[in-house]
Parts: structure tokens; C-alpha cells; sequence
């Protein structure tokens, strides 16, 4: 029986920190904690994946949060049956002690490990739910406030329409028309082609 620790943190500015210390306090061997650290667009967890393999029958994996082993209810719920039914892994989550594959292998104990695991899941994947809500809510009134997001634009200087007249005579190329305005030669191209459709704007 070997114990794992799994860490994972969904982009590399989170700090991994706090699951570390918990891990740390278990007398996990450093060599048999793994972390992930992937953006919630691309789950592809290397780490996570060389853990499964090496993990065998009776070995415990120790979580600090049920949402480490997966993005969503599904996927939680599918890692759970895969480790403790197919690999017959012990999972221990340390925020909830409930979650303790090791305690109650009777047909009571599985059945209320079940329903907690169902139930915190849903809960897990409900509050991200809530939390895109509430940042989609908050850009919105933002914007409706008049602020505007992304970066700046370039400003336009005021011999603007002389320099698109002589870079669409040719007497400028495109690289040197962009360098009198102080901009990349995408952002003059397309402030060029918006001007030409309204050059009173």
C-alpha cells in the first residue's frame, strides 16, 4: 500500500500552496505528490494521468477539495468510479472527512459515501455555475457604466488622413505609414480601412 497525493490548480497564476501544506502534513513522500497546473479551457492533466498509472489495488490518493479530480459533476463523479470501483483505489478528501473510501466498506458506508460525493459535487459545480453568472453580470454593468475593457486603443494622430492619403498613393509603404503613427501595421490597416469607409469620423 503506497499513499498519493494529487494537486491541481486551474491556471498558473493560482498558487498551489495550500493543498501542498496539507499534503505535506500527511508524511506524503514528496516524490509521490503530483500537481497539475492547466487552464479550465485545456484539461488535459499529463500528471494526473502518469498518477493513474502508477497508482495500483489498496493504494490511497489523498484530495485536498472533491473539484481537484475534475472540472465539472461528471467528471468528478467518473474519476471517483474509475479509481475506487475499476482500480481499486482509496480516496481520502480532506476537506470532507465523510469522503474516506477507507471507513465504512460496508454496503451502509459505500451508499452514504455515494450520496455525499453526489451531493457535494453538484454543489462544487453549481458555485462555478454562480461564480461565470456573477463575472458575466459584473462585465455587463460595467460596461453599461462605460467602462471599457481589453487594451487601449491606439490613438490617432491629428495628420492621420494625410498619412492614409499618401500611403494609399504609394508614397508610403504600409510599415512606414504605421511607424509615423506610432502604431503596429494591423492596427493602421484596419484604422485606415475604418477611415476610408468614413473619412468624416
Amino acid at each position: 500500500m503506497a499513499e498519493y497525493g494529487y494537486i491541481r490548480v486551474s491556471s498558473r497564476d493560482q498558487n498551489e500552496d495550500r493543498q501542498l501544506i496539507a499534503l505535506r502534513d500527511l508524511n506524503i513522500p514528496e516524490k509521490n505528490i503530483y500537481m497539475d497546473k492547466q487552464s479550465g479551457k485545456d484539461f488535459q492533466r499529463p500528471q494526473y494521468k502518469g498518477l493513474v498509472r502508477r497508482m495500483r489495488r489498496d493504494d490511497i490518493l489523498y484530495v485536498k477539495s472533491i473539484d481537484r479530480l475534475g472540472r465539472n459533476y461528471e467528471e468528478i463523479l467518473e474519476q471517483w468510479r474509475f479509481l475506487t470501483k475499476e482500480k481499486g483505489i482509496d480516496i481520502v478528501v480532506l476537506d470532507m472527512p465523510l469522503l474516506d473510501t477507507r471507513r465504512g466498506k460496508d454496503l451502509l458506508g459505500t451508499f452514504l459515501a455515494d450520496i455525499v460525493l453526489q451531493v457535494l459535487s453538484f454543489v462544487a459545480e453549481n458555485e462555478r455555475t454562480n461564480i461565470r453568472q456573477r463575472q458575466a453580470e459584473g462585465i455587463a454593468a460595467a460596461k453599461a457604466r462605460g467602462v471599457r475593457f481589453g487594451r487601449p486603443p491606439f490613438p490617432v494622430p491629428e495628420d492621420f488622413p494625410d498619412i492614409c492619403r499618401s500611403w494609399r498613393a504609394k508614397e508610403l509603404t504600409l510599415r512606414q505609414a504605421a511607424a509615423a503613427c506610432g502604431m503596429p501595421e494591423g492596427t493602421f490597416y484596419c484604422k485606415a480601412r475604418r477611415y476610408e469607409e468614413v473619412p468624416d469620423g
